[in-house]
Parts: structure tokens; C-alpha cells; sequence
């Protein structure tokens, strides 16, 4: 996945609830699962600290494809998909939209 592909599905699902400013208070936390692992990763900042976005610098090295010239993540590993988790499940941003849309 590609840093356009985010910012793509943000203003895909910008007005409802497949974005965390309109889900949040519905319990969910911006996160990350790695398909072909099922491994799931919340949203986190560099640093470690959770994240109330959407943001690849706290994912894991190995989910890592490509890196900027300043060293900013520019692509992950394609079987990654952005999602939420809520009660220690997770949900893609569609799932997400249909569960604050019920």
C-alpha cells in the first residue's frame, strides 16, 4: 500500500464512519492488519504512542517496503489494510461505516 492509497480511502469513506473523526466515539481505534498473518497493529506514532489516525510510522519494519529519502515510510506491504479495532476485533473501514451507519 502506497501513501496515496490512505489518503485515497480517507476521502473515500470521509463521510462516514470509515474514518476515525467520525467513529471514535463509537470505540474505534485506527489500526492495521497484516492479511496473510492476521496480525494486527493499532495506529501509532513513531515514538510508540497510540495514534488518533491513520499513520504508518509505528508499523512494524518487516510490513515495511519503502522508505523516502528522509526516511519516511512510502509503501507497505500490500496484503496490509487500514481498519479499526473496537473490543479487541477488527474491522476494515467498511465494516467500521456499516457498524456507526446501524
Amino acid at each position: 500500500m502506497r501513501i496515496p492509497d490512505l489518503n485515497k480511502q480517507n476521502r473515500d469513506f470521509a463521510n462516514g464512519g470509515g474514518v476515525s473523526a467520525n467513529n471514535r466515539e463509537h470505540g474505534f481505534i485506527p489500526a492495521f492488519k497484516e492479511a496473510n498473518t492476521e496480525r494486527v497493529e493499532l495506529s501509532r506514532f513513531r515514538d510508540g504512542r497510540r495514534a488518533p489516525i491513520h499513520t504508518l510510522e509505528g508499523l512494524p519494519e518487516e510490513w515495511v517496503v519503502e522508505r523516502g529519502a528522509n526516511g519516511e515510510i512510502v509503501r507497505i506491504l500490500d496484503s496490509v489494510i487500514a481498519g479499526f479495532v473496537r473490543d479487541d476485533v477488527f474491522f476494515t473501514r467498511e465494516q467500521a461505516a456499516q457498524k456507526v451507519a446501524a
